[in-house]
């Protein structure tokens, strides 16, 4: 009875944990499924995550597509033929310059992925972010899980504009026509490298959380005057995370967020030190974490 007691206890407090704690799936679950994959996503759901994050990209035709870069990535790219892409070729393979019914002929999820070898494999394509949302509202539905908040991710290439992407006001358009189609807007989150989007959000879309995203070593105070608001999260690479990045970002009033944590002594490390979440390529530590 003891030891059920302590079981039930223990549930109980990762539940209420999670139920604060953002716990983000990287591209879904990467580590675990192909990325940014309808599959990937529904797993990531069935692994507990509260947050679904997303790279997004702009096909010729207009179409939100999700992809962590504008072109065919390499490590995980099959041709409509069944030859790999080669990493010397592959920004050749530009879905800015491909209409989607080309784009939706590669396949992203039957090649081994070097850095993630644990990852299933399965034919896929890369999905439209529309499609997606619809299919994700529709397995929480029927699972009767709690609705996710969407993690949009802008994939732009720095001096890309109008070779690899449009110009970022008409990015973040395309992505808010389908926000605002499928009424998301307290349910969303648009995260960038990149300045440009958020600046244009914080004009014209007030009301949607932000996320400026860091992967190198700055001053947080410098990063937000340069960003010239307040973000709703600040999110940098978890190596260049320490207790007083934390606490400057609370002060704020800023919720801090780092990626990639993929290991459960990083993430147990993080969670000590009090960050608001983390995003994670396997969301499966989370439980193994909040266990210990």
């Amino acid at each position: 009875m003891k030891k059920i007691l302590l079981i039930i206890i223990l549930v109980s407090a990762i539940q209420v944990h999670a139920q604060k704690f953002l716990l983000i799936g990287h591209q879904g679950a990467r580590g675990i499924m192909p990325e940014n994959t309808l599959p990937g996503m529904l797993k990531a759901l069935d692994l507990n995550v509260n947050v679904l994050n997303m790279g997004v990209v702009i096909s010729q035709d207009g179409q939100v597509v999700l992809s962590h870069e504008p072109y065919f990535n390499n490590e995980i790219s099959t041709r409509p033929d069944g030859k790999a892409i080669t990493f010397k070729d592959e920004k050749t393979y530009n879905m800015y310059k491909m209409n989607y019914s080309e784009i939706e002929k590669f396949d992203v999820g039957s090649k081994v992925h070097k850095r993630f070898p644990g990852q299933m494999k399965l034919k896929i394509h890369k999905p439209l972010l529309v499609d997606v949302i619809d299919s994700v509202e529709a397995y929480v539905k029927a699972n009767k899980l709690p609705k996710p908040t969407y993690n949009i991710e802008t994939s732009l290439i720095r001096k890309g504009d109008e070779e690899f992407q449009p110009d970022a006001s008409v990015f973040v358009e395309r992505i808010m026509d389908i926000v605002k189609a499928k009424k998301l807007t307290k349910r969303v989150v648009i995260q960038s490298l990149d300045l440009r989007p958020l600046q244009y959000l914080h004009e014209y879309f007030p009301a949607i959380k932000t996320s400026l995203m860091v992967d190198e070593k700055q001053d947080f105070e410098d990063g937000i005057q340069a960003l010239g608001f307040t973000p709703t999260y600040y999110s940098p690479y978890y190596v260049l995370v320490g207790k007083g990045l934390v606490d400057r970002c609370h002060a704020a009033g800023v919720k801090i967020i780092p990626w990639t944590v993929n290991t459960a002594k990083d993430m147990k490390y993080l969670i000590n030190l009090g960050v608001d979440g983390v995003i994670t390529d396997y969301p499966n530590q989370y439980t193994r974490v909040m266990q210990e």
